[in-house]
């Protein structure tokens, strides 16, 4: 059976020499003692407000290519995420595949939006085809626990499993090799917005933006743990919808700016049609490029990661937001004007950067603090508010003015040199602690270190974050 899949790949959409690679990877698979089995997803609807939720099936689907990663890591012993999924035996409930992620409901409930209206949304949750019946298990995180919520039993010979194959995206791009997709960890950059014509253009993008990945730390280091990949449909329109200021597209991934009416969020709703063409890749982790230069970008833990590629903060925010979607890392920033509500009371974040129990027993990264660093950490709290103050009162009288994008890029430049000089020099700077001021919230909510690329526009990540990482590519890689 393996056989006749990979025979089905060597369609004419790819190169000969990319086909062969690919086939010769999957061929790796059964040798290296796994089966390559096929992959199965399962797209659902999230529907719900603020105080309720409901899960129901749209249809399950077997993707083109076979199962991609290392069977021998199939359970997520991460305990991160707001939801996680379990497949599991029907009968003994034995575990036999696992991955914790979040979703774009899990924000939106928490915007004033949701508070008076009910939202649907579209997810796909992906693991390797069972050959007897299995239950799927959906669970959520409340009080730090997870609870079960939606349970289905998916039986691998039911005639109404989609095994059809969608139209093929485009030639797939091989960024970098680096073994069998089973003992690596796969990322799959998608571009949204580029026409036939601008190809060139993507091929070019998603190299500039490999390179960049893999100049900061930790991935510099686990480099030869990637395998990357390309894909980007051809759209119709050069560009995004940017419906603030009046510009719609219906490109083939569906990525907008102003997710939540925040203006440099861009997400897509469009998960099937997302879904369909990274089948085509053997992946793990996705990185929308979207063809625009406002400065803009999203990530989604274990979903994807999105960034405007023309942008001149487009390598910052490119590496800021994969450090949501493949590790799971909170904002550490709380000055800046967000769609979220806050908490009617602290919570304890799930994220692995962030915490509300600031004290030395309790720290969930207490093995990393230095020591004789007290903890709460002192900082420079009340000078850097200030800075960013005044920086936050300009930047909306530049909006309100409509001043162009290179004036909003000079103002986060002076931002960052300002933000820089003044957080080097603290007494703590340099150490693990507990500084107060993270996601999103001024009080009662710390972070490990005075600064890191979570936090500010800076060009490294913190010590937490860098050990958060690596983690996520040990369980992938091998």
């Amino acid at each position: 059976m393996a056989k006749g899949r990979l025979a089905s790949l060597a369609g004419d959409h790819r190169p000969g020499k990319l086909r062969c690679f690919v086939l010769a990877c999957l061929l790796l698979l059964p040798l290296a003692g796994f089966a390559a089995p096929a992959t199965m997803r399962v797209d659902y609807y999230h529907t719900g407000n603020h105080i309720e939720e409901t899960f129901s099936l749209d249809r399950i689907v077997i993707e083109p290519l076979p199962w991609p990663g290392d069977l021998a890591k199939s359970i997520d012993d991460t305990n991160l995420g707001g939801y996680r999924f379990k497949v599991r035996d029907p009968r003994s409930h034995r575990l036999l595949y696992s991955r914790g992620f979040s979703s774009i409901f899990a924000e939106w409930v928490t915007t004033a939006e949701a508070e008076n209206a009910h939202r649907t949304f579209s997810e796909s949750l992906r693991f390797p085809a069972p050959d007897s019946p299995v239950e799927l298990v959906l669970e959520k995180r409340e009080g730090g626990e997870f609870r079960e919520v939606w349970t289905i039993v998916i039986d691998p010979k039911d005639r109404s499993i989609d095994s059809s194959r969608p139209a093929a995206p485009g030639p797939l791009l091989t960024l970098q090799a680096s073994g069998a997709p089973a003992t690596k960890v796969n990322l799959l950059i998608l571009g949204d917005g580029y026409t036939a014509a601008e190809r060139k253009k993507f091929e070019q993008d998603a190299r500039r933006f490999t390179e960049i990945l893999f100049a900061r730390s930790p991935f510099r280091e686990h480099r030869q743990e990637f395998n990357v990949w390309g894909l980007c449909p051809a759209a119709e329109e050069s560009g995004i919808s940017q419906p603030s200021r009046g510009i719609h597209r219906r490109n083939p991934l569906g990525t907008s700016y102003d997710t939540f009416g925040s203006e440099r969020y861009i997400l897509t709703a469009e998960n099937r049609a997302l879904r369909d063409v990274a089948s085509f890749a053997p992946y793990e982790f996705m990185e929308i490029l979207v063809n625009a230069k406002t400065y803009g970008g999203g990530g989604i833990f274990n979903q994807y990661a999105t960034v405007a590629a023309d942008s001149e903060w487009a390598p910052y925010v490119f590496v800021h937001e994969f450090g949501h979607h493949f590790a799971g890392l909170a904002d550490e920033y709380y000055t800046s004007q967000v769609a979220y509500l806050p908490p009617a009371k602290p919570v304890e974040p799930w994220e692995p950067n962030a915490t509300t129990r600031a004290d030395p027993m309790n720290l969930k990264w207490k093995d990393l603090v230095t020591p004789g660093t007290p903890i709460p950490t002192p900082w420079r709290k009340d000078e850097f508010e200030t800075v960013e103050q005044a920086m936050q009162s300009r930047r909306q009288d530049l909006r309100a003015r409509n001043q162009p994008e290179s004036e909003i890029d000079q103002l986060f430049q002076q931002e960052k040199e300002k933000q820089d000089a003044l957080l080097a020099k603290d007494t703590y700077a340099d150490r693990v602690g507990a500084f107060e001021g993270a996601d999103y919230q001024a009080h009662g909510y710390y972070r490990p270190q005075e600064n890191c690329i979570m936090f500010t526009r800076y060009d490294s990540f913190c010590a937490v974050c860098r050990r958060a990482i690596e983690t996520i590519i040990a369980m992938y890689a091998n």
